[in-house]
């Protein structure tokens, strides 16, 4: 049987980019090398930070380190970055931009023959020097040269730049050589050379907030404090820890100077005793790229190339600052990323960097960091960050459930050559309290031996780890014992590549490099079914609702395996590199495998076809369906950021028709930090000729029983109409309200009295109009009594599919003869019913215009022999296809319940 009316969308045609998953947003960038920038909004009243992350900037709220805005992208990463009261300036190459709004460029400068490397604003204009030690002064509106000066790169090398306070068109450079200049830019005048302390070159110039003073950072480690207005030097410090990086003073009535250096420490100097008062060490875990304190405020910004913004608050005793608050991703690209829990709104991530976190879909403020793996957490906090030889090597695969994770850890990872598996807590954001290590190596320590692959069972009690041995073990959870190991030895002769529990603790599945994957029983950890795969695996997964097991091959080619018949369903092959991960839609009819080749494919399953090709410009590392299918997270090589692409599926139309051979897809830039704009481009949207609306008939063959697009209410409740009317009878007619006056009627007298109404008795009279001899023949009488002779029947029909079923009631009755209709109607609407019948379309009307004809005309149809023949061939009709129908249910039942029989 079949359904007329749906209509589906052919796929597009060869070519292009991806149909089923648009960029929607990265997660977790935050900070790069260059130094952020602080901005005062007056009309806001609230400070802003603008760092640099990759072709974007981003703009953040210092009082709650909220992201405000992201910039639109340029063509190549930012090199340089600066602001001033209204526009944002970054460059990349040789080329200025300009941003107003935060947002879109309004101006491009262009001049520069080597790439810029120093920005200065400098009210109307702004300054840039390029690596050929050019310097050219812009104006900001006109976007024309208002100066140019070249110098000699083994003289003057300029290596910062600053404007003094208070110094109208002047500017201070530093170079290399460690000398300074005085420039006046309006008279292009030289005015003072600074001959430099012999200590090492410039690396950056600081305004202090006492007028004519300025710190100067050097290489050598050095800070000099100096007077330019007498060229005098007030103090000099020095750090240990190599260049300085960044300078800063407190202005909230401090007399404290802040210095970076480039292993991430930061140093605190009193300006009146001359002395360091603290240290914050290992304040970033990469070297201090911008360093600024909040003006008027005990607060300190800082940022550094890993990929963390932070603020800290001076409040207590000692003038050592803490960690008010910060924002913080990888600082190494992610090796794994896996949705955490059912919602779709956590995404764990491990990192090159040795940490575990968890990004939040919704907002950066459900973000978590799991922490650093570690040996001994105790030694690892007493030895400090950069001097820890207990850290653990970053985690190359970890599995994650739900469950219990409320009574005890709930994720397994394994880690980078090392033996030992850790567990994690997602409650408590730490690293949980058991090490799972076999008691076969407990004491020796092989080199070769490692963890290779974890799984963690559906109830969360039990995790099975995989070594490169081929020895698989498994743990409980809770109290980290070893509960058995699969095989009498070990379960295989290669390394594990994969291991699997499936969704109700019946089967382990697990696949070796020798080219086996094997089927054991869990409780018992006996051996179920073995099988060879033609080529050794190198990744496995399995979707646990659905029973499928995904199996990647290192020819390149991935297999689809039923858990239930333990037989491979589906095999693709395209990929021509290495698969680094694979993932499952929700549903499973998907699965999603990406590959060095910098493709992700969307395989379907059903079909055994390839829907979807995405063509990045970086190859995937890591893929994950979010578990109610609304996006797919992907890490990408030597890229800190997880990347959301949307599922247009869930939101348009989306064919899902195999690719044709020759698909040669266009590549995709990553999404950037905020969600994609929908852009209208109805007015300029051509149709393509591959995308063609089709529309099923109304019958797809003539052997089928069709039923019509009719909702139910049109026909379902035809034989109950007269309940349905005397049920919904209303109980007393209804009584129309007496009008009142607009003024309403007084009696005359000294005190006021209101007139009474006079009720008036007037004859009511009937409302029924008797048409008597009036009456005329309806459309669908006019249209039976001309289908006698024509024998076409599809206008009546029409007529009578749109009515109601009070309408359809109201025809009916008419046809009788003692309500004005004949024989001969009657007998014409039956073989309406019999030419129905015939074609089995509309089958369900048929029925039930039958049936309400029969229950209005029984008494008249048995006296009538004309009408008893005509009835006799509907019978015959409706009795031969109700056998066939019959025939075709009893059929697929007796399949159904051998099927059940059979693998249940």
């Amino acid at each position: 049987m079949s359904r007329a009316g749906s209509a589906v969308r052919a796929a597009p045609g060869a070519g292009g980019g991806s149909a089923l998953f648009s960029g929607f947003r990265a997660l977790g960038l935050y900070s790069n090398h260059l130094p952020h920038v602080l901005r005062y909004h007056q009309r806001h009243r609230q400070f802003y930070l603008l760092t640099g992350a990759g072709r974007s900037f981003h703009t953040y709220n210092v009082k709650k380190l909220g992201i405000v805005a992201v910039s639109n992208a340029l063509l190549q990463d930012i090199t340089c970055l600066a602001a001033d009261r209204m526009l944002v300036f970054a460059s990349y190459g040789n080329l200025l931009h300009a941003f107003a709004r935060n947002k879109e460029v309004v101006h491009i400068y262009d001049g520069h023959k080597g790439e810029i490397r120093l920005l200065q604003p400098f009210g109307d204009h702004v300054i840039s020097v390029d690596i050929d030690n050019v310097l050219i002064v812009w104006d900001v509106q006109s976007e024309e040269e208002y100066l140019q000066l070249t110098f000699d790169k083994a003289v003057f090398a300029v290596s910062a730049i600053m404007h003094p306070s208070t110094y109208l068109n002047k500017i201070l450079l530093g170079s290399e050589q460690g000398s300074l200049q005085l420039w006046n830019v309006k008279s292009n005048k030289l005015l003072y050379s600074f001959p430099g302390w012999g200590l090492g070159g410039v690396t950056t110039l600081e305004q202090a907030p006492a007028i004519d003073v300025v710190a100067v950072g050097l290489v050598s480690g050095h800070i000099i404090v100096h007077n330019i207005k007498f060229d005098e030097t007030l103090m000099k410090f020095q750090q240990d820890w190599g260049p300085i990086t960044a300078i800063s003073f407190r202005t909230d009535g401090h007399p404290v100077m802040a210095a970076g250096s480039p292993i991430g420490h930061i140093a605190l100097w009193d300006l009146e005793e001359k002395k360091l008062i603290s240290q914050m060490r290992n304040a970033h875990s990469t070297a201090i790229a911008g360093m600024s304190f909040v003006q008027g405020e005990p607060l300190l910004v800082t940022n550094g190339a890993d990929n963390a913004i932070k603020i800290w608050i001076f409040d207590g005793p000692g003038g050592r600052g803490r960690l008010l608050r910060c924002r913080m991703g990888h600082s190494a690209p992610p090796t794994k990323i896996r949705y955490h829990g059912q919602n779709g709104q956590q995404i764990l991530s491990a990192g090159q960097d040795g940490t575990l976190q968890s990004f939040s879909t919704v907002h950066e403020r459900f973000n978590k960091s799991l922490g650093r793996g570690s040996i001994n957490k105790k030694k690892s906090k007493r030895k400090g960050l950069q001097n820890d030889t207990m850290a653990l090597p970053p985690i190359t695969a970890f599995a994650t459930e739900i469950a219990r994770q409320n009574d005890w850890d709930g994720i397994i990872a394994c880690h980078q050559g090392y033996i030992t598996c850790t567990t994690w807590n997602y409650q408590k954001t730490s690293m949980g309290a058991h090490k799972l290590k076999p008691k076969a190596f407990s004491k020796n320590k092989p080199l070769d031996v490692y963890a290779t692959v974890v799984d963690i069972t559906t109830c969360g009690n039990f995790a099975v780890i995989g070594l490169s041995t081929g020895h698989v073990d498994v743990y409980n959870m809770q109290s980290g014992i070893h509960r058995g190991h699969y095989g009498k030895e070990k379960a295989h002769e290669g390394a594990i590549r994969g291991v699997a529990v499936d969704g109700l603790n019946q089967l382990t599945i697990t696949a070796g490099s020798e080219g086996l994957i094997k089927f054991w029983k869990f409780k018992t950890m006996d051996l179920v079914y073995s099988a060879n795969l033609s080529s050794p695996p190198s990744a496995m997964l399995l979707h646990r609702d659905s029973g499928i097991l995904g199996i990647a091959s290192d020819d390149f080619d991935i297999s689809v395996l039923d858990v239930e018949t333990r037989r491979i369903v589906r095999k693709f092959s395209g990929h021509h590199s290495q698969i680094n991960d694979m993932t499952f839609s929700p549903d499973g009819r998907w699965l999603i495998t990406a590959s060095m080749d910098c493709t992700i494919k969307t395989w379907d399953l059903p079909s055994g076809c390839l829907i979807d090709c995405l063509l990045l410009d970086s190859a995937a590392i890591s893929i994950s369906m979010s578990p109610t299918g609304d996006f797919l997270a992907s890490s990408h090589v030597d890229d800190l950021g997880i990347y959301l692409w949307s599922n247009c599926s869930l939101y348009s139309l989306v064919s899902l028709r195999p690719l044709p051979a020759d698909y040669e897809p266009s590549v995709i830039m990553l999404p950037g930090t905020c969600p994609t704009q929908d852009v209208d481009i109805t007015g300029d949207e051509e149709t393509s000729d591959e995308m063609i609306d089709y529309s099923s008939p109304e019958q797809l063959e003539g052997q089928l029983v069709t039923l019509s697009s009719l909702s139910e209410s049109r026909w379902k409740n035809l034989l109950n109409l007269d309940v349905i009317k005397k049920r919904n009878k209303p109980r007393e007619p209804p009584k129309v309200p007496k009008s009142a006056p607009f003024f309403i009627p007084t009696v005359p007298g000294l005190i006021p009295r209101y007139a009474v109404a006079k009720e008036e008795n007037d004859e009511q009279q009937s409302k029924v109009v008797n048409l008597g001899v009036l009456a005329q023949k309806s459309d669908f009488y006019v249209q039976l009594e001309e289908a006698l002779s024509s024998n076409e029947y599809k206008s009546p029909l029409k007529i009578l599919k749109e009515m109601g079923p009070s309408s359809i009631e109201i025809e009916l009755r008419g046809l009788a003869p003692d309500a004005g209709g004949s024989v001969e109607v009657m007998k014409s609407f039956l073989r309406l019913i019999g030419t129905m019948l015939n074609t089995k379309r509309d089958f369900e009307l048929a029925q039930a215009y039958l049936a309400l004809f029969l229950k209005l005309h029984l008494k008249i149809l048995s006296s009538e022999p004309v009408i008893l023949e005509e009835i006799a061939k509907v019978s015959t009709q409706l009795e031969e296809t109700w056998i066939h129908l019959q025939t075709l249910f009893n059929q697929s039942l007796c399949v159904l319940n051998y099927m059940k029989s059979a693998f249940l």
